[in-house]
């Protein structure tokens, strides 16, 4: 970036930047808020849609175990303890469902020890009826639902609980077979079976959820980005806007205070205090906005942006941008970045200087962008960044160290006419 500009404590997402934690964020600034607001339960960006198709997997798949049950039911020595424990499975889940339904998304710590404590006993049911069989990953089923039944809770608890959860279980599963079941070739295949049913719902549940999390996030992420096409030149950032409102509300309610003579004159210290910190705050916020343009907020305040895209307009040139020439100019860079096929893909854009005279018929002025990348081959750009980089400007790419520079001509109305 240009010296002198200083990037955001946060971004779209309400993740701190720089070397802040959550720890050193005051509770009432915009970043407490959104830090708030993002790990509130149930602001889970719609993974409990996912956590009910997870819950229909498992009932499902609980069907096909109690279908497998049935059909051995004959073989068991004792039918009550796994009986009993298709009782507690069910009751298990049903137990969550209820909560879902009255509670809304959330899990609380007692209430996820009780569901495991649950399970736990539907495990040692199911192994003390199939204990005399000798051939546990043939002959179990409430066991082996319970890898599917965690997926219930996956969507309400933290992943790394969920694992742990899913480990223990795949290691009972396998000391159970280690004690009990003689391994040989014909009941190999059954054990390494059941053992991967225990395990691998929990881990391909994760991955699923960590990813969806990831997609809505960015998507999430270039919807507020793309506001910035319209700001105006100079504009305070995204954040900043709704900090900007909270200082004037906060200066409005003491002038009136003191208009209407609720508060008397001369201020007390620390209303006079608080007075001077409003003045100031505003003041720093009135200074930002006459140099930082809408790239500049768009580029720091965005997750996606704001690690792989470097800026250099120190002459505050892509506020003379068009919006439709912003909007190719931001999908372009996006769209460079974005792709997660090229790897640790990185832009840099560089605005300016302009140097040609403005044109004496149009009254245009050129604007040089130049747009160069790291690990994008020109082979493996988008059309549809072609199509956003046309939007710009007339443009010119080559190939600079095995990667892609383009650079855009961009013609823009004289500010001097204006």
């Amino acid at each position: 970036m240009s010296s002198g500009w200083t990037a955001p404590e946060e971004n779209t997402l309400g993740v701190i930047l720089g070397r802040r934690n959550r720890r050193g964020v005051p509770t009432a600034s915009t970043a407490g808020r959104a830090m708030r607001q993002a790990s509130a339960r149930g602001a889970s960006l719609g993974t409990g849609y996912l956590g009910t198709g997870a819950s229909v997997l498992a009932a499902v798949q609980g069907v096909h175990g109690i279908a497998m049950f049935l059909s051995h039911a004959g073989a068991y020595p004792r039918l009550l303890p796994i009986a009993l424990a298709w009782f507690l499975y069910a009751l298990a889940l049903v137990g969550v469902a209820i909560s879902i339904a009255t509670r809304g998304e959330r899990m609380s710590n007692w209430m996820f020890a009780v569901f495991l404590l649950v399970l736990a006993g539907v495990v040692a049911l199911d192994f003390t009826a199939i204990w005399p069989m000798h051939d546990i990953g043939r002959f179990a089923t409430a066991s082996v639902s319970v890898g599917f039944g965690l997926l219930v809770a996956l969507a309400l608890r933290r992943g790394l609980e969920i694992l742990i959860a899913a480990l223990l279980l795949g290691a009972a599963m396998v000391t159970a077979i280690v004690l009990n079941t003689p391994l040989n070739d014909q009941t190999l295949p059954a054990q390494i079976l059941a053992v991967v049913l225990c395990i691998a719902p929990s881990i391909v549940g994760l991955y699923v959820v960590r990813w969806f999390r990831r997609i809505v996030q960015l998507e999430l992420d270039r919807v507020l980005v793309q506001s910035t096409v319209s700001a105006p030149r100079f504009a305070v950032g995204m954040l900043a806007s709704e900090e900007l409102a909270r200082l004037d509300l906060a200066a409005e309610e003491l002038l009136d205070s003191v208009a209407t003579g609720r508060t008397e004159l001369p201020l007390t210290p620390k209303t006079a205090s608080v007075a001077a910190s409003l003045a100031t705050e505003l003041r720093l916020h009135l200074i930002e906005g006459r140099r930082e343009t809408w790239l500049y907020h768009a580029i720091t305040e965005s997750e996606q942006l704001g690690k792989s895209v470097t800026l250099t307009d120190r002459g505050s040139l892509a506020g003379l941008l068009n919006p439709v020439q912003r909007d190719g100019l931001l999908s372009a860079v996006w769209l460079l970045v974005s792709d997660k096929r090229k790897g640790a893909s990185t832009a840099q854009v560089t605005l300016g200087p302009v140097t040609a005279l403005p044109d004496p018929v149009t009254k245009m002025i050129t604007v040089p962008v130049v747009m160069t990348t790291t690990g994008v081959a020109r082979n493996r750009v988008d059309p549809a960044t072609w199509d956003a980089i046309g939007k710009v400007g007339r443009f010119v790419d080559s190939t600079q160290n095995s990667s892609l520079r383009v650079e855009i001509d961009c013609m823009v109305a004289n500010p001097a006419d204006q």
